[in-house]
């Protein structure tokens, strides 16, 4: 595709004294006939694409110009996230619009004829549906002996203001905060009791997270916290269940949870803009541990982000008593710069989509279970982990190190379990749960037993206390 020569010609004072939330972009003449066009397009979600609809309602239109047109675009956000207008072939990009800044103008002379991809450049809109053409026919102007210089350093700037830029390198958010939700904060136990109703409320927030020491990242969450809270009740309980996005949020966002039947567990009839929220209504029917996560486009993106969480549905009679219990997870995470790049980490959506992660966490940071939150237990305790993976993409090879799990309930069906288990596999939006009696004082390694994962982050820790068992394990000679 050749590069259009549509060249911002105006000096930043003059860009000045345009309009708030109108960027102007012009070329040299030309001798076709010239006109000028308007087109309004708004955003939506339509058949579980994100597009731009023009006022006829069509569908990520095409937008016909011949050499030498103006065109005025006037963008606003019909669902509320954040969006932008984009065709890079031309330099041309709108200010970012939502439904916080209202509405947003883009104008440009188009003086090369072809066609031209205008798309969403916001990470992961492009991907799910938010591109179209623009079909520019016509002659482009000659070249001439006299022509006009090269663009001057003003006129570079200005088109700085409009062409999209390089991800940029920038030093740890200071406003990032701990994200890692505390292993231990794990729902009281249901046990044998009638069903009930219950009524629950979430929310969903974007907030700068320490992802490691010196490294913070943009999270996208449930109640602020990765993984999100453990939901628990038992078969035959009736839930109401109340999403609301947080008005600061850029994206949609919504919950597809796998222990509910219809509506795609509830992702259809979540979809909630920010500042909105919506309600759903199920019935627990089957017993398990399943995994929760955001369901709008593009999904392993709001995955990999952080929105991942479970919920428990106990059986009727209920679980058996434990002296510990522990809400766990593993996420792999996509990042511009590789493992250990200290500053504040972006998102790659291609390594996502080429599965190659940057990070493994259990609970959503590096160190999130050796250093912010042990897990703890005493010498004869019995220890059950509800482990779940978010993903998006990979497989984890649960163990730890130096125990065996005396039951698995594989896959987190209720119904049977494993003996005498070493090292258990769960796939991206499954769980498992185990349980194993700590008959030795140490420090016991939660990992991935896929290795190098631990280098990357996925490694968490078990601190057992207390006299050991005589005979179970001692260094050295009888």
């Amino acid at each position: 595709m050749p590069i259009a020569a549509a060249l911002c010609m105006l000096a930043l004072p003059a860009l000045a004294q345009h309009e708030p939330g109108a960027a102007h972009m012009t070329a040299a003449a030309t001798s076709a006939p010239a006109t000028a066009r308007h087109i309004k397009l708004h955003t939506n979600i339509v058949d579980g694409r994100m597009v731009y609809v023009d006022d006829k309602g069509q569908v990520n239109p095409t937008i016909d110009a011949r050499v030498g047109d103006t065109i005025e675009v006037e963008l606003d956000s019909g669902e509320g996230a954040e969006h932008d207008f984009v065709i890079s072939d031309l330099n041309v990009a709108s200010p970012k619009f939502s439904a916080g800044t209202g509405k947003v103008r883009v104008r440009f002379t188009v003086t090369q004829p072809g066609e031209f991809t205008y798309f969403c450049s916001v990470p992961g809109h492009r991907q799910i549906g938010m591109e179209g053409l623009l079909r520019v026919t016509g002659q482009a102007p000659a070249q001439s002996s006299d022509a006009a210089p090269a663009a001057s350093p003003s006129t570079q700037a200005a088109l700085a203001l409009y062409t999209p830029a390089a991800v940029p390198q920038r030093g740890a958010d200071p406003a990032a905060v701990s994200i890692a939700a505390d292993p231990a904060k794990v729902p009281a136990a249901i046990g044998a009791r009638a069903p009930q109703v219950q009524k629950l409320r979430m929310e969903t927030v974007e907030l700068p997270g320490k992802l490691d020491d010196g490294t913070t990242f943009t999270y996208w969450t449930f109640d602020r916290q990765v993984p999100g809270p453990m939901l628990r009740a038992r078969v035959g309980d009736t839930i109401e269940l109340t999403l609301a996005n947080a008005r600061e949020s850029k994206a949609i966002h919504s919950i597809d949870l796998h222990a509910v039947t219809g509506g795609h567990g509830g992702g259809e009839h979540t979809q909630v803009a920010p500042g909105q929220e919506k309600t759903i209504t199920f019935k627990a029917l089957n017993p398990g541990l399943y995994v929760y996560h955001c369901a709008t486009p593009l999904v392993p993106q709001h995955i990999a982000a952080g929105m991942y969480g479970m919920i428990l549905i106990e059986p009727e009679e209920g679980l058996a008593k434990v002296d510990r219990e522990y809400y766990v997870m593993q996420g792999d995470m996509y990042t511009h710069r590789p493992f250990g790049a200290k500053g504040h980490q972006e998102p790659d959506l291609d390594k996502m989509a080429n599965e190659l992660p940057d990070y493994y966490v259990f609970n959503g940071a590096v160190g999130a279970l050796s250093k912010t939150h042990k897990l703890q237990a005493q010498v004869g305790e019995t220890v059950r982990i509800y482990f779940g993976v978010g993903g998006p993409n990979k497989v984890s090879s649960f163990h730890v190190i130096g125990e065996i799990f005396d039951k698995v309930y594989s896959e987190a069906a209720l119904n049977a379990y494993k003996t005498g288990v070493q090292t258990t596999l769960v796939a991206p939006g499954g769980a498992t749960i185990v349980e194993f009696k700590v008959e030795h004082p140490g420090s016991y390694l939660l990992v991935d037993h896929a290795l190098s994962r631990t280098g990357k982050g996925a490694v968490g820790v078990l601190e057992v206390a207390g006299e050991g068992v005589p005979g179970v394990y001692k260094p050295g000679r009888l």
